[in-house]
């Protein structure tokens, strides 16, 4: 393993990777369950489709963090990301309209587009052209990625990963509808029957937050996780003892057999050219260009933002094995596109791994094998509580803003950028679209201040592309 994976060489040891690992899919789990439901409008197809897509989202992320261990020997752990695959489900609908054939004939068509995406961004990788773009973020850009992750880390789990609902599925919000309000009374109120639900949540997410954090300081390696088990454990007693409900009542008609058929007769290279054919040219190219350019600056700003909160940059703030990266990146998404599933990118979750210690390929290969596994033991994933893994991300979040240091607040080219992209990521939920706004700020500040210079004439390039994307691709 030290030989394979160089450990010594980076200051870490197996037991360390593994914990790093299993923690990063305690904190990502959530997505086997939630990229079905999403892909599939919720069970629209049947349930032959949301097995197939639920099958695929195993093997796809396992595939594509394989790689990234072998390859790149990175921590990063890769799925199908969040955003591309809502977007992928309004082009499935937007394809029934346009060719009025069914939600799976729709989506067959679809997975096209992303295996197009996969196929280029394997050739671009090749080529070295999306290590070039890498390099043409300018330092400080770069640098405030990672305390902007931090903050939309933050954001998501005081906010939308909370999982707290009212009787019509509606989400409440820890921080609007539990701490915005003025008293307690008043937020029972508001949310009636799922308050108790959501002071369980606020109890929970805290005390495992606490944990990890007092561990943390001890400097125990396995604080992230440990805390995510108190968090649980106080969960599922709350559940029990407070709410009347049996936290294992799903293990009992949970089913622990892989619908490998529903795969191969639905989704597994069942691509529908003809109805891809029928969106014409140009809904084609348009789509194929903006799963690009969104999965493109949503996996460099996870890669950077987390290399360097690890430690991984060079003193340009480069990160070595770059380019084996971004391929594991992309064979991940030709490969979810050919077993059924949408864009494969690398998770900000990742970020939890690395804060357990992780620092190895053998933290994604981990968290790969547990993906794999997961066809099999799908309910016990499934029954890690939202309020648990809030409790590693608000940690995370947290540490990550350290990053702000780095940054030079007494030029505005630097501080202007960087404190845009920390508004535009939380509120966004867009790396991607926060980096591209970074870029705008930057070139717009050097370019008008005649501090232009030709180093960064790829960085206005990209600024010019982002602008077209926000104000005039329909």
């Amino acid at each position: 393993m030290d030989k394979l994976f160089k450990l010594q060489q980076n200051g870490t040891s197996v037991r360390t990777e593994i914990i790093a690992g299993l923690t990063t899919f305690m904190t990502m789990a959530y997505i086997i369950a939630l990229n079905p439901n999403l892909l599939t409008g919720w069970r629209a197809g049947g349930d032959d489709l949301w097995n197939a897509v639920f099958l695929s989202t195993c093997l796809a992320s396992g595939i594509a963090m394989i790689c990234m261990a072998f390859l790149a020997n990175k921590p990063f752990c890769l799925a199908p990301g969040m955003g591309l695959n809502s977007f992928f489900a309004v082009v499935v609908v937007q394809i029934m309209t346009i060719t009025g054939a069914t939600y799976v004939a729709s989506f067959q068509a679809a997975l096209i587009i992303v295996l197009a995406e996969g196929i280029v961004f394997v050739v671009l990788t090749l080529c070295n052209i999306r290590e070039m773009i890498v390099g043409a973020i300018p330092y400080g850009v770069r640098m405030g990625i990672a305390p902007a992750i931090g903050l939309m880390l933050l954001n998501i789990g005081l906010g939308s990963n909370a999982g707290v609902f009212d009787g019509e599925g509606n989400p409440f919000y820890v921080m609007r509808d539990f701490f915005g309000s003025l008293t307690a009374s008043s937020a029972a109120g508001t949310m009636t029957t799922a308050y108790p639900g959501m002071v369980l949540t606020v109890v929970t997410m805290f005390v495992g937050l606490f944990v990890i954090i007092l561990l943390a300081h001890r400097g125990v390696k396995a604080a992230v996780i440990l805390g995510m088990l108190a968090a649980s454990i106080v969960y599922w007693a709350g559940e029990a003892l407070f709410l009347g409900i049996d936290p294992f009542a799903t293990l009992a008609t949970a089913s622990w057999v892989p619908a490998f058929n529903d795969m191969a007769n639905l989704t597994l290279f069942k691509f529908n050219l003809d109805g891809f054919l029928q969106m014409g040219w140009f809904t084609v190219i348009t789509l194929i260009v903006t799963f690009c350019m969104i999965d493109m600056f949503d996996t460099i700003g996870t890669l950077v933002g987390t290399a360097a909160r690890a430690g991984m940059l060079d003193k340009e703030g480069k990160m070595p094995q770059m380019k084996e990266a971004l391929l594991s990146d992309s064979i991940g998404t030709v490969v979810g596109a050919c077993t059924g599933t949408s864009t494969v990118t690398t998770f900000v979750e990742s970020a939890s791994g690395v804060e357990a210690g992780g620092r190895t390929g053998l933290t994604a290969l981990t968290c790969g094998i547990m993906f794999l596994l997961c066809m099999f033991i799908a309910p016990i994933a499934a029954m890690i509580p939202a309020a648990a893994t809030s409790s590693a991300l608000i940690y995370v979040g947290i540490v990550m803003l350290s990053g702000l240091k780095h940054i030079d607040w007494e030029k505005m080219e630097q501080a202007a950028p960087v404190a845009l992209m920390l508004i535009a990521m939380p509120i966004s939920g867009s790396i991607g679209h926060a980096i591209g706004i970074g870029l705008i700020t930057f070139s717009v500040i050097n370019v008008f201040t005649g501090n232009a210079k030709r180093q960064y004439a790829l960085t206005y390039i990209l600024a010019l592309i982002f602008l077209i994307k926000f104000f005039l691709v329909a």
